[in-house]
């Protein structure tokens, strides 16, 4: 088997170096978005579709059985992907499955890059602020230092595109993804750290209950958990993992 993890915005893999570092198995794998520290294909804009559609040709690569985990968007693209082609994994994860629920609202940081030119203001003025003020934001929201500081430096223009294309294709998610993400056929889990400013727990735990999903509590962190404390959501994944049929 294999456990493979899908980063969110703004990040890159290297979001889940810590939480690899203690997961007890060895079969996993971490995919990079296009866009974010990595090329874009020729032709590709970066939307909700694309990413998914990226997202299902990466698992059909994967011999093995999967073990499906996302974070933030890549928790949004696990949603759809296990909504729609739920036949490529063993099991999923996300800790963004509100994104699929009828009263899912964006954020207002969301709605800001969602809007023509105050998007590519914000990021325009973010890029040119020395990386170790840009990572006081992530900190901000209990990002420890030295990766808040990764995380900032991975930010460059590409990914800013990146971001603003895909908020942008998703201006109406909730209405477009949430039909299909009712009684998914392959067991899953929702993650809700208690902390989260920008995933609502009200929604996801009626999510939880529409797609016949486990949820799961992570008192105390916020929406970087894997990174506030990696050793709690190890422990969430390998105890669902656990009891996931063999």
């Amino acid at each position: 088997m294999t456990a493979v993890l899908v980063h969110g915005v703004p990040e890159t893999a290297a979001v889940w170096d810590p939480l690899r570092a203690i997961l007890r198995r060895q079969d996993v794998r971490a995919l990079q978005l296009p866009g974010f520290g990595c090329p874009r294909p020729d032709g590709f804009t970066s939307t909700k579709e694309e990413y998914v559609e990226w997202l299902a040709a990466e698992l059909e690569t994967v011999e093995d059985e999967i073990d499906l985990v996302g974070h933030d968007w890549g928790g949004g693209l696990v949603v759809r992907l296990v909504s729609t082609r739920p036949g490529l994994v063993r099991s999923w994860v996300s800790d963004a499955a509100g994104i699929a629920h009828p009263d899912f609202r964006w954020h207002d940081l969301a709605r800001l890059w969602q809007t023509p030119g105050a998007g590519e203001q914000f990021f325009e003025q973010l890029r040119s602020a020395p990386v170790e003020e840009q990572a006081k934001a992530f900190e901000g929201y209990g990002v420890p230092h030295e990766h808040a500081v990764t995380m900032a430096a991975a930010a460059d223009p590409v990914m800013a595109e990146s971001i603003l294309a895909l908020y942008r294709s998703a201006v109406h998610v909730a209405e477009e993804w949430s039909p299909a993400f009712t009684g998914i056929s392959v067991p899953g889990l929702l993650l809700t750290p208690s902390d989260d400013p920008f995933l609502a727990a009200d929604v996801a735990r009626a999510s939880a209950a529409r797609s016949g999903a486990t949820l799961a509590t992570l008192p105390g962190l916020g929406h970087w958990w894997m990174l506030q404390d990696p050793a709690a959501g190890a422990a969430k994944l390998e105890e669902f993992w656990s009891g996931v049929a063999k």
